[in-house]
């Protein structure tokens, strides 16, 4: 199978239906298997999320890969996918070009690029109605200090490739939806 893939940070149904792409979300793909009372692997990925820690590669990546196949299976036109929050780490970065090598194109990454606090206040606030384990600043804190370790390095290394599209998030919804707008139209 051939996928198309644009890797980003934030979900938004607006891209989905104006540009045809499914979103795919790492890290809600990780949570429903953690919530998922047959899987093996629940309790292991309940533990690095808390701690705000990258899950292991082998699953994240299987999630994926499980459904981008599924799309497909079920519309074969369905071939475009953002996939956020993905990859977190060089591990992952490796994991990702073992497996997707020769099947997926990494179109460009779109890098939501805002100040610590402001992603902090952001996280906590959706922590009031998430139910999300790691919406707590404690985990908040030892995630940026994981994003600035692990994940820079790989936007770092995607900028040097020049597929970085950075867009300042820490404007509103609508200004940060606009941004988004103007890079798909023109990469599509």
């Amino acid at each position: 199978m051939q996928y198309k893939a644009c890797k980003f940070e934030v979900s938004d149904v607006r891209k989905q239906t104006k540009y045809g792409y499914t979103h795919l979300s790492a890290g809600e793909l990780l949570r429903d298997e953690r919530k998922n009372p047959e899987s093996q692997y629940g309790e292991l990925i309940e533990k690095y999320i808390t701690e705000g820690k990258i899950v292991p590669v082998e699953i994240t990546i299987s999630l994926l890969k499980r459904e981008m196949d599924q799309t497909m299976a079920a519309n074969a036109q369905k071939n475009k996918f953002l996939i956020d929050g993905f990859p977190r780490n060089q591990d992952n970065l490796q994991g990702w070009n073992k497996t997707m090598d020769g099947k997926a194109d990494v179109s460009f990454v779109l890098f939501f690029d805002c100040n610590n606090e402001i992603c902090v206040e952001r996280c906590l606030e959706r922590g009031k109605s998430s139910g999300r384990s790691d919406d707590n600043r404690e985990s908040l804190e030892k995630r940026i200090q994981t994003y600035l370790q692990s994940t820079k390095p790989i936007i770092d290394l995607y900028e040097e490739m020049g597929k970085v599209k950075k867009i300042d998030a820490s404007k509103s919804v609508d200004e940060v939806f606009g941004e988004v707008v103007k890079i798909f139209d023109k990469e599509g």
